[in-house]
């Protein structure tokens, strides 16, 4: 689906996915298209527009904010283990030097940034593997995702989860090493520990 592309609805979209993203907008709460209208001052296009997209990624159904069940979160990281698994084996075989270096700077941002930084590397991080698949369709059913995921990731770093960075050390030498048994089978437990952690948090 083509995203529409008017500054109206670029507002409309990233403000009201920014609302959920940073709890403005709880679970639950039921959107009105004429209030968010009237509040964002653009016509009601726009915001049916942002609240389909939205709905697309995850983040509403209908209407409502999503309030995501353990279930969900099981569901959706199911997903995420196969897709990034699968990635991260591809990329043991096609990640060039250039990306490994990028790679390896995600790492070192994870120790030593702010935790705004932290969250561009961590995202960087996994988006970098995926890329490096050279799949298209994954690569946008992640992109689809990424709203979802996002709230996640900002709970693993803002709850600072024990060995999210070892983790993703281990994952690159595996890479870096050609080893894409190994990257795979280390990216399903990193996901699997960010899963066990949510759950516990959320």
């Amino acid at each position: 689906m083509s995203k529409p592309s008017s500054s109206a609805y670029v507002l409309a979209y990233e403000t009201i996915r920014d609302r959920i993203l940073n709890g403005e907008l709880e679970g639950g709460t039921k959107l009105t298209e004429e209030r968010l209208a009237e509040e964002l001052g653009v016509s009601r296009t726009p915001i049916r527009e942002s609240i389909r997209r939205l709905e697309q990624e995850g983040l509403i159904k209908k209407k409502r904010v999503v309030k995501p069940t353990e279930s969900d979160l099981r569901h959706m990281f199911q997903v995420r283990m196969i897709l990034e698994g699968h990635a991260a084996r591809t990329a043991a075989a096609y990640m060039t030097d250039d990306e490994l270096t990028a790679l390896a700077e995600c790492i070192h941002v994870g120790r030593t940034g702010t935790i705004e930084e932290i969250m561009k590397a961590n995202k960087q991080f996994h988006d970098l593997i995926v890329q490096a698949s050279r799949n298209p369709v994954m690569i946008d059913i992640i992109d689809q995702m990424q709203s979802i995921i996002y709230l996640f990731r900002k709970t693993v770093v803002y709850h600072k989860r024990p060995g999210l960075i070892d983790e993703h050390e281990e994952i690159y030498e595996a890479i870096k090493g050609r080893d894409a048994e190994k990257a795979e089978e280390l990216m399903k437990k990193h996901l699997q520990a960010d899963l066990d952690f949510s759950v516990h948090v959320l």
